[in-house]
């Protein structure tokens, strides 16, 4: 019995088709493809239940083999500005010409812990959860904004500290409080923009977590933190645009943003000039910049 050898039918390919050609014939796209810029935000609005869970499971989970749980996030800041104040306030004198010292530092200690600790959240944002990067899709970006809005529920909890603390110190309530929710608006506006580009960079280069405390102890330094900027580089020699840099510090402006809100004996000639709208700015150029520039890169996420 002979065989009957068939030569297969031609098919419609020839030499000169490419990839890009095959894939648009029959309809293939490629896996994980970044969605444009519109689509992605309306993608990430979608999952907007998706961040506020995971932020306040992460939250309550942050603290939950200690022993007095939740506490350690008001403990742990106000632990924070104890040092800080013995360090400053007292073996260095800092405090001296600083009316309310003590609700001037924890203040600083409290606005400045919610910006460094988004940071650190959102350099380990993507390199830290690989194995949901791998096994779910959704927007990376909802991992970054989903730390800096943990950050902001443990900032809400450690203002009921702040609070007694205030009104302890003699403080009045007045209406300026209600200036605080614009300027910590425009500050997690301000972190998430930060966080998203360290999220990016440290999901390419992971030590770059290693360098982040350093970098950003050197930065709380330089932001008024423990001290006034105004009074102790008004005594200085140094250059005006020095003094202007310190005070355009983006930690710097919503740290005294946060002082005027709060703070009746902080007033408006001790702030730099425009706050408000070096506050927009800020937030503007970082949310924006970072989203943009962490979408750029929203396919290589998880791979390699």
């Amino acid at each position: 019995m002979s065989q009957v050898l068939h030569t297969p039918p031609p098919t419609s390919v020839t030499p000169s088709d490419d990839a890009a050609e095959l894939a648009a014939r029959y309809g293939l796209t490629v896996s994980g493809a970044r969605p444009t810029l519109t689509q992605y935000v309306r993608e990430l609005w979608a999952r907007r239940h998706f961040i506020t869970a995971f932020a306040t499971a992460k939250l309550t989970a942050q603290y939950s083999q200690a022993k007095l749980g939740q506490v350690w996030q008001v403990a742990t800041p106000l632990l924070n500005a104890a040092v800080y104040y013995f360090i400053f306030g007292v073996l260095m004198g800092t405090s001296r010409g600083v009316a309310d010292y003590i609700p001037f530092l924890v203040t600083g200690v409290f606005v400045w812990t919610f910006t460094q600790s988004s940071i650190m959240a959102g350099t380990r944002a993507i390199s830290g959860s690989l194995g949901l990067v791998r096994a779910l899709h959704f927007p990376r970006a909802a991992l970054p904004v989903s730390y800096c809005l943990q950050q902001l529920q443990q900032l809400l909890f450690s203002m009921g500290a702040l609070v007694v603390i205030l009104l302890c110190f003699g403080v009045p309530v007045s209406a300026s409080w209600l200036l605080a929710l614009p300027a910590l608006t425009l500050q997690f506006v301000f972190n998430a923009g930060v966080a998203m580009v360290m999220a990016r960079m440290g999901a390419k280069t992971p030590d770059i977590a290693q360098l982040m405390p350093f970098l950003l102890r050197t930065w709380m330094y330089v932001s008024g933190v423990m001290w006034s900027i105004d009074k102790v580089l008004s005594h200085q020699d140094l250059p005006h645009a020095v003094l202007v840099a310190l005070q355009c510090n983006p930690a710097a402006v919503y740290i005294d943003l946060m002082r005027f809100s709060l703070i009746d004996s902080f007033h408006h000639d001790q702030l730099p000039p425009h706050v408000w709208a070096l506050a927009v700015g800020w937030a503007l150029v970082a949310g924006v910049g970072g989203f943009i520039y962490f979408w750029k890169a929203e396919e290589t996420y998880g791979r390699g």
